[in-house]
């Protein structure tokens, strides 16, 4: 990778080789002859190599797909074209190709310098080759990322900072895959999520559980291999926590009789979790549902709320209004923002909290997370922000940590880089992987506790 992009000056320097093994030759012309055969051996090696990096997969020991195959091959790219320009600088400076030619005399100099540009664009198309097989295979990343990409693929220098970046979410996608490929060989027909009940995960505010967007990302089909079986809520989106847990108890009998069980285990996220617990204390299911787990639910409240409630009532309504009927074409029945919403106040939960105790026969835990910064998400910058600001330093965005916990708490969730994990990311959202975090194990541990709890 150093001396390959040179072409034109190891051709030169054939020249010279060939002319000086020729040297006192009988016959006539056969330093050309010389010179040729090794020219078209030298050709057909920098053509096999430059074909080799621009089309073969990366060789890898470990048994992953083809598609990380690739991924990773880019990767090995991207390192050998730095090293490679790392070096390029220095060989013209010490003119180690100065016995091929006489650098800055006669046409020397126009052969250098086409020579240079041949290395420059040598290394060009090697580093748009792979951003390129990154873009084609990475999963984790998002439309938008991908457009902003593309568009700045083609900028020399610029493009070598997109392949620094490319490269680090590959490395992520590529080792996170990898990790639950080895964890799949060793969990073979474990079945470590097979539950004793069925789980019910529920979703929460702004969403709902779409049949070609699932809410939970990757994670129901982790956990199904793992023996789990699942149900989701099918809740409304901006239904009120009454509204959304009679939806949920018909679920709940349905489950019930389809299994001939007597009891669910439910996971909930945001403010299922909310609904949920209505559910069991407010209409009496406490018979049914053997645990609750929630993840970032806002049990004391959020206080991006408190400060949403601060807004002019009026404009409040308009805006939860338009929210309604959106949602009324997306499939809410009964759809209400704005006394939803106005559930998730830290008065509310207050008095929520006074009014619907756990009941003894349920089995509740929780699990929050929080980004280490404003910019940790920028889906959520703003309103982790506002969120700082009134007095929540860590928070997920949408949720503070303290909000989070509820009966056992079991454990906060934070990635070793600097982004840490959003409220969003709890739920894979965004299909991505993060350093030091990865959502789809997370939720496997949390189903094998269940499953080894008795639940």
């Amino acid at each position: 990778m150093i001396f390959l992009p040179h072409i034109i000056l190891l051709l030169q320097l054939l020249r010279v080789i060939a002319y000086d093994l020729c040297y006192g030759w009988d016959f006539k012309d056969g330093k050309y002859l010389l010179y040729t055969c090794f020219s078209i051996l030298l050709i057909f090696v920098y053509v096999v190599v430059l074909c080799c990096l621009h089309i073969m997969p990366y060789r890898d020991k470990n048994q992953v797909s083809l598609r990380l195959k690739i991924m990773k091959g880019a990767t090995r790219i991207f390192r050998l074209c730095f090293w490679g320009i790392l070096v390029q600088p220095f060989l013209y400076f010490f003119r180690l190709y100065g016995y091929a030619l006489v650098l800055f005399s006669g046409s020397g100099i126009y052969t250098v310098l086409f020579d240079a540009v041949i290395a420059f664009f040598f290394y060009y198309f090697l580093i748009l080759n792979g951003c390129i097989r990154i873009l084609c295979t990475c999963r984790s990343l998002g439309v938008w990322k991908r457009v902003v990409c593309v568009f700045f693929l083609w900028m020399p220098l610029v493009n070598l900072i997109l392949a620094r970046y490319l490269s680090k979410r590959a490395k992520i996608e590529y080792d996170a895959e990898v990790y639950r490929f080895e964890n799949r060989r060793i969990r073979a027909d474990s079945e470590v999520c097979a539950t004793k009940y069925p789980i019910i995960l529920l979703h929460g505010i702004g969403f709902r559980d779409l049949q070609y967007f699932n809410y939970w990302g990757r994670i129901p089909t982790e956990l199904a291999r793992n023996g789990a079986i699942l149900y989701y809520g099918h809740q409304q989106a901006w239904g009120t926590i009454e509204d959304n847990a009679l939806i949920i108890k018909d679920t709940i009998k349905k489950v019930l009789l389809e299994n001939q069980c007597d009891k669910v285990n439910i996971i909930a996220h945001s403010k299922g979790g909310l609904d949920a617990r209505y559910l069991i204390s407010g209409l009496h299911m406490e018979n049914q549902v053997a645990s609750l787990t929630t993840i970032s639910t806002p049990h004391r409240g959020s206080e991006l709320l408190n400060i949403l409630n601060k807004l002019p009532d009026p404009v409040y309504r308009l805006v939860a209004s338009f929210f309604d009927s959106s949602y009324r074409i997306l499939g809410d029945s009964t759809p209400d923002c704005y006394h939803a919403s106005k559930q998730l106040s830290s008065e509310f939960c207050e008095t929520f909290n006074e009014t619907y105790k756990d009941s003894p026969r349920v089995y509740y835990q929780s699990y929050a997370s929080y980004v280490k910064h404003t910019l940790g998400d920028n889906l959520l910058s703003i309103p982790n922000l506002l969120m700082f600001l009134a007095g929540a330093p860590k928070n997920d965005g949408l949720v503070s940590i303290e909000s989070a916990q509820w009966g056992h708490f079991k454990k906060t969730f934070v990635s070793t880089g600097r982004r840490g994990i959003s409220h969003g990311d709890m739920i894979d959202l965004k299909r991505e992987d993060y350093k030091g975090f990865d959502v789809i194990e997370a939720y496997i541990q949390i189903v094998s506790e269940l499953k080894n709890s008795g639940y």
